[in-house]
């Protein structure tokens, strides 16, 4: 969010933002063992996704604001693309607590309260996420909830929240650790899983104890819409690549695409960010999207860096003279290569297999991840020219070579070597779905010459309540021309709507009939349908589902 005037930022975690980032880089790429687990509670096995009201609107937050958003990002295909957390920031809540003490949704701005907005949101598919403070005041002066962390998590649980930013504006003398820990447990006793992002600013090294509080944790101040902001963030970022893993993420902030730097610098920040394994959570209003911003957003192959199951941050291999490039390995074999350009005029910029941590090979393939290009090369130096503010992004395969397994990516030996010279001191003050639980079936195999893939995945579950994505992929080589898919519920689930598909329930066993608009999957193809339901005593996932009335798999 915007730097607020009135909160107060300490002058001295720009010195220990240097001096962690001169002490660990190395550690990130030489070291061999395992980064801390995150809390356990399930959730943002990769990174999380979503959308964030504060960058653009401030204060200025409402329900018709946070419904309008959710239903955008279904229609835009930022669903499909996986962006599930619809996050309401400061500013939502009355200025004083109940007379029982509960907090208390602005009637003004939510007038239908917080549970019908989540019940809204969770009925399009998606998380609800909200907001509080790990102190007596929020940013903006609104109750904090120290000393009633037990009680504002049973609320937010009750209403169905899904994600909770817990920022650090006025939280006294207690410990910072503390504080965070105490919301922590009151989480996790509440039964539901709810996210839970620290936004404390790095001020007391979150990065070293985050992964034991919350799934993810904010390593800077706060970003602005503006390239002196982004960069100064990514310098202190990207030097903490050690400390992120499946269930916990080093957090640089919000995203600013769209918000008025320019289409190269919105670029170089969205795979700057994805390179690094951070959260990739919208900071614009996405109604008023131009075009090319929405094409930033939703390019699935950058997505997919950002989102690969190995969860391995990218480390910076070289730094020299403003010319950077990053490295992250990936779950099959393949390096993600980010070419970036600090300066103000084009610049070529190089880098090698053997730095990038690619094993030798008789060729290797450079996919052009902006470009929408593929390239095949006997060479093992990788060469690009690189416009002022941008990027070049490649996704790198080794050709003729045994591919390092994803455990042998995430080994010493796999990692990318560093050769850092010359790197700008960080500028920026380090500071802040639960990943669906997909159950893949396996290939269906509608007709002779049509093939299809079903997932079903788990999107959000409560205590007797759950939302599911069902995705059909036409897998084979002829188009499937209408569709039924019939699975049956291994559980005791009972579905109530749907979207995307018309679904009526017999016992145990669903099924979905295609609409008029998604019918017809060709060949390279998928859509999806959602549904929403009630469950008593399992909401296990089914695993066996025919089309058409032939079984896949």
């Amino acid at each position: 969010m915007p730097v607020r005037m009135y909160r107060l930022r300490t002058m001295l975690t720009a010195a220990l933002a240097a001096a962690v980032a001169a002490a660990v880089v190395l550690v990130v790429l030489l070291s061999s063992s395992a980064p801390a687990r995150a809390v356990s509670n399930g959730l943002a096995l990769t990174p999380p996704m979503g959308w964030n009201d504060w960058n653009a609107f401030g204060c200025g937050v409402s329900e018709s604001l946070v419904e309008q958003t959710a239903q955008y990002m279904v229609t835009s295909g930022m669903k499909a693309a996986g962006y599930q957390y619809v996050n309401i920031d400061d500013c939502w809540m009355s200025s004083s607590r109940d007379a029982n003490g509960n907090l208390v949704a602005d009637p003004n701005k939510f007038p239908d309260g917080m549970k019908a907005v989540a019940d809204f949101v969770h009925g399009l598919g998606l998380r609800l996420g909200i907001y509080e403070e790990a102190g007596t005041a929020t940013c903006a002066g609104f109750p904090g909830s120290l000393g009633h962390e037990t009680q504002d998590a049973n609320l937010f649980a009750s209403w169905g929240v899904d994600y909770l930013k817990y920022d650090n504006c006025n939280g006294g003398s207690e410990p910072t650790q503390q504080r965070y820990e105490a919301m922590r447990d009151a989480l996790a006793a509440t039964g539901r899983p709810i996210l839970f992002a620290l936004c404390e600013w790095g001020v007391d090294s979150v990065w070293t104890w985050g992964a034991q509080t919350g799934n993810m944790w904010r390593t800077t101040s706060d970003i602005s819409a503006n390239y002196s902001s982004m960069l100064s963030i990514f310098h202190s970022n990207v030097a903490l690549a050690q400390y992120a893993s499946p269930g916990g993420w080093n957090d640089p902030d919000m995203l600013e695409v769209g918000n008025g730097m320019s289409a190269t610098e919105d670029q170089s920040e969205f795979s700057l960010w994805s390179e690094m394994a951070a959260p990739l959570l919208a900071g614009t209003d996405l109604r008023k999207a131009s075009a090319a911003t929405m094409a930033l957003y939703l390019n699935k192959d950058v997505i997919a860096v950002d989102q690969d199951p190995l969860g391995r941050q990218g480390v910076e291999v070289s730094s020299t003279g403003g010319l950077d490039v990053l490295a992250k390995p990936l779950s099959n074999g393949d390096v993600a290569v980010v070419l970036f350009n600090e300066n103000g005029s084009a610049a070529t910029i190089s880098t090698t297999a053997t730095a990038d941590g690619l094993p030798s090979a008789s060729s290797y393939t450079l996919n052009d991840l902006w470009a929408h290009s593929s390239t095949t090369t006997s060479s093992s130096t990788f060469t690009a020219n690189v416009p002022a503010h941008g990027v070049v992004m490649y996704r790198v395969s080794a050709n003729g070579a045994h591919s390092p397994s994803a455990s042998a990516s995430a080994s010493a030996s796999a990692r990318p070597t560093a050769t850092r010279s010359a790197s700008p001191s960080p500028s920026a003050t380090p500071s802040g779905s639960r990943s669906p639980s997909a159950s893949p079936s396996p290939s269906a195999r509608p007709s002779n010459s049509a093939f299809c893939h079903v997932t079903y995945s788990t999107q959000s579950q409560w205590p007797g309540g759950f939302t599911a994505n069902v995705t059909i992929a036409d897998t084979g080589t002829s188009t499937i021309n209408g569709w039924t898919l019939v699975f049956a519920f291994p559980g005791d689930q009972k579905v109530a709507s749907a979207w995307n598909a018309s679904v009526s329930q017999n016992g145990a066993t669903v099924t979905a009939v295609s609409m008029s608009y998604n019918s017809s999957l060709s060949p390279g193809t998928s859509t999806s349908f959602g549904i929403q339901g009630t469950w008593t005593n399992s909401d296990a996932a089914p695993t066996q589902f025919t089309i058409n009335n032939t079984a896949c798999g």
